[in-house]
């Protein structure tokens, strides 16, 4: 059977990464986690000081040449996870101090253009399955499944705290509902790749979609493209 690309765009906290390893994990394919990709930058930026209430572009620039980001098999969970340097990072990336900073991260050019270079060069052979913010519009155009997922802020925090109570972080509702409605403002509204649908992209609002709904109803969109391709 043939291959195809995947690609998976939406606002922050809609289940984006899940739904991604799930597809993947269901038709063997590759699992590339871009937004992991941003993370990592952040908190390299955080842990090289380069961050004091705002993103130092200029030293984060400077410093790109001395980050290398990749990603490596785990051999207990089966699952491809995100190294920095050649450090896993996969948990230290998802504090929310980190995720107060990815979207300034993102918005950088440099950044991107370093970043976006990695992903199209993993996303060169079909069978993978990416998701992140400009991945049907910029990274994967060609790809042909795309998806573009979204979710009432509300729920999403909900998502998201949930998330952070259960790793054992202090934080109130407040504050996350706060750090989503800020990233939405942040990711929409950059110069560089703004978040946006793609024009042939599958709207999926899953505010009221379970997570088994949600995958068979993706599977399903997959099947019907690759039973096209025989």
């Amino acid at each position: 059977m043939r291959k195809i690309s995947i690609a998976i765009d939406g606002h922050s906290s809609t289940g984006k990464s899940t739904l991604a390893r799930q597809l993947a994990e269901s038709l063997g394919y590759v699992y590339i986690d871009s937004g992991a990709m941003y993370r990592a930058v952040a908190l390299f930026a955080l842990r090289n000081d380069l961050i004091d209430g705002s993103v130092n572009e200029a030293g984060l620039i400077e410093a790109l040449r001395d980050m290398d980001v990749s990603f490596g098999l785990n051999s207990q969970t089966g699952r491809t996870e995100i190294h920095l340097n050649g450090e896993n990072v996969e948990q230290e990336i998802r504090t929310i101090e980190v995720s107060s900073y990815v979207s300034e991260v993102a918005a950088i050019p440099e950044v991107r253009e370093k970043l976006v270079k990695l992903q199209r060069e993993m996303g060169r052979q079909k069978g993978v399955v990416m998701d992140g913010r400009d991945i049907g519009t910029v990274v994967l155009p060609e790809a042909e499944l795309k998806l573009f997922m979204t979710a009432a802020p509300e729920t999403r925090a909900a998502r998201r705290y949930k998330e952070l109570l259960d790793r054992g972080e202090d934080i109130t509702y407040e504050e996350v509902l706060k750090n989503v409605r800020h990233r939405d403002h942040l990711d929409s509204n950059r110069a560089v790749s703004p978040l946006k649908q793609a024009e042939d992209a599958i709207c999926l609002d899953n505010s009221d979609m379970g997570l088994k709904e949600q995958f068979e109803r993706v599977r399903s969109f997959a099947n019907r493209i690759l039973n096209a391709k025989k």
